[in-house]
């Protein structure tokens, strides 16, 4: 479920809160495959699902900024802002890769908005979330993310 705010100011009102849990989305060896092929990455435990069957994860896994970069699309489906005229990433604070993301995984995103800060022109979010892997014990990916909305 999306939350859609009207402006910066009421963008400020949401410090704080969370911001749910987006849909799943699955980790499929194309997708791997196609990061490796946009990254130059084709380290063996990610594209040879053979050998990766053999490593010591049992099966190809996710590149870890594969499942950070899946962070902005799963990000979208909780936040709409509108109202404003530019939407850009600022950077990361945090970033950790607790458990790894074995190929045909599905993850989601649960989402906190930390803070909500004045810049020249606009806004910094603060975002706190935490990339799930279905059925996991550990988080795929622990994300601090800073974006900036200008007006």
């Amino acid at each position: 479920m999306s939350i859609t705010v009207n402006g910066l100011d009421e963008l400020k009102k949401l410090a704080g809160s969370d911001l749910g849990t987006s849909e799943w989305i699955e980790v499929t060896q194309d997708r791997i495959d196609t990061f490796a092929d946009a990254t130059g990455d084709h380290q063996w435990i990610h594209t040879d699902p053979e050998r990766a069957a053999q490593g010591p994860f049992g099966a190809p896994i996710a590149h870890g900024y594969l499942t950070l970069s899946l962070f902005i699309p799963l990000f979208t489906q909780l936040l709409e802002v509108r109202g404003v005229t530019t939407k850009v990433n600022y950077g990361l604070n945090k970033v950790r890769f607790p458990a790894p993301v074995r190929v045909g995984s599905r993850l989601r995103l649960a989402a906190r908005l930390s803070s909500v800060e004045d810049v020249p022109g606009g806004v910094q979010i603060a975002v706190d979330g935490t990339i799930e892997a279905d059925g996991g014990t550990k988080p795929a990916a622990v994300v601090q993310s800073l974006s900036r909305f200008y007006v």
